[in-house]
């Protein structure tokens, strides 16, 4: 475990943090999520994950900021969860099994509704405004296209696997070990 750094991403609602836990339960990883990292700087400047999101488009100094953080974090025995790890490790060549979680719109939009209590009808606008800006930024910021899986190890549906099979192939592929 203790050689190993583990990137974890997908599109919001696909199943990245419960993977990225449950992967970090069964092995003794530490876990690292970029989403909590952007919401704490969303919380240093004062304002909300949209606004903060919507300040992110506008300036890049938000995202590199959060890159920062995160590639601070990238040590061995780290599970790194966030939409662009992968692209960031891989950009600074740190050695890295790199996993993609995938799940259509309306699984994800479903998952995102139930656990924050809201309607699909109103969360689907919020999370179709949301990619469509994260996408723009990682464009123009990256020249990253979250279409392209060739960068990474493993590109795995939450759809049609459990978190633990999702987990166990992982492990497996990756040649982790249960603590």
């Amino acid at each position: 475990m203790d050689g190993v750094i583990v990137t974890i991403s997908g599109l919001p609602g696909s199943g990245t943090s419960t993977a990225a836990r449950l992967l970090s339960v069964k092995t003794g990883m530490k876990l690292e999520n970029s989403g909590d990292v952007f919401r704490n700087l969303a919380s240093e400047h004062g304002v909300s994950l949209e606004e903060f999101g919507d300040l992110a488009e506008g300036d890049p100094t938000h995202d590199r900021e959060l890159d920062a953080r995160m590639l601070s974090l990238a040590v061995p025995g780290t599970i790194l969860e966030g939409r662009l790890t992968g692209h960031l490790l891989h950009r600074e060549e740190i050695p890295s099994f790199k996993v993609w979680i995938e799940a259509p719109l309306e699984v994800r939009i479903r998952r995102i509704a139930g656990r924050e209590g809201i309607g699909e009808d109103e969360l689907r606008d919020r999370v179709i405004k949301r990619e469509r800006s994260e996408y723009k930024r990682y464009r123009e910021y990256y020249d990253i296209d979250l279409g392209d899986s060739s960068i990474y190890d493993m590109v795995i549906s939450s759809e049609r696997n459990s978190p633990e099979e999702i987990v166990e192939r992982i492990m497996e592929a990756a040649s982790l070990e249960v603590r």
